[in-house]
């Protein structure tokens, strides 16, 4: 099974799920029929739940969905084989429109009405923790990525020593982050001092704590940590950070925020003469997109952030044997547009799921579909995935650590700026693409 290039698709019609109660000589006459009854249609059929921001702040993750859900129901139109049954696979995409309770309400009707086997759920804790939660309280198998693990871990409440029975995750720790940022940093001189700006938002919350957030490592690392109160999102003034940043003679900024409130800082950091006196800017989900760079003009040329996932990326994809390139090309020659980092963690989130639901023997079994995740051991497009590598791969049991590089965006070739790494002291096996510069 391959994914192959997006093509007009029509989702398999299904019937419902339904127990339904026959007589002995019903059951033979329909088990005769060449024609399916709907009990036995629905019976053959799995379907996995599909949540994440389509619409809202947040829309830049998933901005490849489309792309990637049109492929994988084209891959999947003949079904796949379980145990000794062939089933077809009927994927459903909701749209959380960038909210955390709108995220819990679809996902719950993805339980409890469309009675889904397996949920993914992907792009920030404002979704991905509402649609493990309600995973968890369903008893429903649950797969998630694009979110530091500590957001889904703790920022869901659980300890080191007990954490979760339904739900998975696969993706970088905010220290892997933290270490890229200090990594870049420490290649180029400036004065230490270090300003801070974080959105109260789901990881926000736990980026800005002090004791589990920036503060502790950034600390350690030498810098002299200034975090003035975290801001709401949707804020139109930033005059007070600024200026506050100004009076410290921060140099290096660092934060977490969505595009849309980090572009409304940036113009402003520019207007009141802030970023005339930093050497580096490195922002967490800020800088993530090529429209959101594009929005700020030459503005963002300079501008770093972390690098989840490329082109460049050294992964083939277990399911397809597609490279990270191979992926990237193909998005960018059928959609015309550049290639984004969400692009390979949803590309290997339905990869997991498939995966999981090949080997799980008997897919309307919660608890078989859960053991089959527990016993991943997959190589996917963006590295690695198993939860029993035992080493700090697996830094709590529900957490898969993917690697994590350094990048900053610079003026393009192809695309008017493109994101090119430049620091892989945490992975080396991904290639450097160029130096870090300075802004300015």
């Amino acid at each position: 099974m391959t994914f192959k290039k997006n093509t007009q698709l029509t989702n398999i019609p299904i019937g419902r799920r339904k127990f339904l109660t026959y007589s002995g000589g019903v059951l033979a006459a329909a088990a005769a029929s060449t024609l399916p009854s709907p009990a036995v249609h629905a019976a053959s059929t799995v379907k996995i739940g599909f949540v994440s921001p389509q619409t809202g702040p947040l829309a830049p993750f998933g901005e490849t969905d489309k792309f990637v859900l049109a492929n994988a129901r084209a891959a999947l139109k003949n079904g796949i084989k379980i145990g000794s049954k062939n089933y077809q696979v009927e994927i459903i995409s909701k749209d959380s429109q960038s909210n955390p309770n709108r995220a819990a309400e679809v996902t719950s009707q993805l339980i409890l009405k469309d009675k889904v086997n397996l949920m993914i759920g992907s792009s920030t804790g404002d979704t991905v923790n509402p649609v493990s939660d309600q995973c968890e309280l369903n008893e429903v198998p649950c797969v998630t990525s694009d979110t530091p693990w500590q957001i889904v871990y703790f920022g869901r409440g659980a300890t080191p020593k007990k954490g979760f029975k339904w739900t998975y995750h696969f993706f970088w720790g905010i220290d892997d982050m933290v270490g890229n940022f200090i990594n870049m940093w420490d290649s180029i001189d400036s004065n230490k001092k270090l300003g801070s700006l974080i959105a109260n938002d789901s990881d926000g919350v736990v980026a800005g704590n002090p004791k589990m957030g920036f503060r502790p490592p950034m600390t350690g690392a030498g810098y002299n940590y200034i975090q003035p109160p975290i801001f709401n999102p949707g804020s139109n003034d930033f005059t007070a950070q600024i200026n506050l940043f100004k009076k410290e003679g921060v140099e290096v900024l660092t934060g977490l925020a969505v595009p849309p409130d980090f572009a409304t800082f940036w113009t402003q950091a520019a207007q009141q003469g802030l970023t005339k006196q930093l050497k580096a800017a490195t922002f967490a989900k800020a800088l993530l997109f090529p429209p959101a760079i594009e929005a700020l003009g030459d503005r963002g040329v300079g501008l770093t952030s972390e690098v989840w996932w490329s082109p460049s990326h050294p992964f083939k994809s277990g399911l397809t044997g597609m490279s990270a390139k191979q992926v990237t090309d193909e998005y960018t020659s059928t959609t015309g547009k550049q290639w984004t980092q969400p692009l390979g963690f949803k590309h290997a989130n339905i990869e997991v799921a498939i995966d999981v639901l090949k080997r799980c023997g008997d897919p309307k079994d919660p608890n078989a579909i859960l053991n089959a995740i527990e016993n991943t051991n997959y190589n996917s497009i963006v590295g690695p995935i198993s939860w029993k590598f035992g080493d700090r791969r697996n830094p709590v049991k529900n957490a898969c650590r993917t690697p994590l590089v350094g990048g900053q965006w610079k003026k393009g070739k192809k695309f008017k700026y493109d994101l090119v790494i430049v620091n892989n002291k945490l992975a080396p096996e991904i290639p450097i693409g160029g130096e870090m510069d300075k802004l300015g």
